[in-house]
């Protein structure tokens, strides 16, 4: 029965953030100020889920400016909870696929992100230029998963190297973002515990080139990767009170 509801409560919001959503962003298409707002909003619906969800934020985060944002990616989950750590000016990078995904999809394109094209890597190449691009002239932040799929539950994956060669490319720092596991989480039980999501300080790229990028994703993984540890511990303690 919780299932049932919460699946419906799912459908009446992805139909009203396309209706609404679309309406809305069409007085501004792709403007990268409609993925923060987003954010928020679909981090919103993390409480239908029974998550109590909290994001920590570095001091002086409103300042960071054009930055590369790396997050782990575990699952679906993702949409309602790091989500809502999205900065503003900020927009993400996809597979060129999910612009067919009904409702989502659409929106997905109409709020400025980036979309990559997965199957050709020389397309993928390019479009790492283009974030590049962007950067320097719209002077945005990027976010991305350097994973490069969902881990469902298999701890923090191998690092792909494309945000750091991003990161470098533009000269502006990488911010790790950490979520706490979600794998556990139960559509059919009422309080799914504390989920946390936090913004770690930035790592500076200056005196990096693009030799020196898989020294980047290594720090940076290693320091996710301790980060997820600690959030986990946290998480399930509080979720046990």
């Amino acid at each position: 029965m919780i299932l049932i509801l919460r699946l419906v409560a799912v459908a009446i919001f992805a139909i009203v953030m396309f209706v609404f959503g679309c309406g809305y962003c069409l007085f501004s298409p792709r403007n990268p100020k409609h993925v923060h707002t987003f954010g928020r909003l679909f981090s919103n619906m993390s409480r239908v889920f029974g998550i109590k969800l909290e994001i920590r934020y570095p001091e002086g985060a409103e300042k960071f400016g054009a930055s590369v944002y790396v997050g782990n990616h575990q699952n679906n989950f993702d949409l309602f909870t790091i989500a809502g750590a999205v900065m503003p000016r900020t927009v993400t990078v996809g597979k060129k696929s999910l612009v067919w995904l009904p409702l989502f999809g659409q929106l997905y394109w109409l709020t400025g992100n980036i979309l990559i094209d997965r199957a050709n890597r020389s397309k993928a190449v390019g479009t790492i230029g283009q974030v590049v691009d962007k950067i320097k002239q719209l002077q945005v932040s990027v976010w991305m998963f350097p994973e490069g799929t969902r881990s469902r539950g298999r701890g923090l994956l191998p690092f792909k190297t494309g945000a750091f060669h991003a990161a470098i490319g533009a000269g502006v720092p990488v911010v790790p973002v950490v979520c706490s596991t979600t794998d556990k989480v139960n559509l059919n039980r009422w309080d799914n515990g504390v989920v946390i999501v936090e913004v770690l300080p930035p790592i500076s790229t200056e005196g990096y080139t693009k030799e020196d990028v898989r020294e980047l994703s290594t720090q940076c993984r290693d320091m996710m990767e301790a980060k997820l540890t600690e959030l986990n511990e946290e998480a399930a303690q509080r979720s046990a009170k």
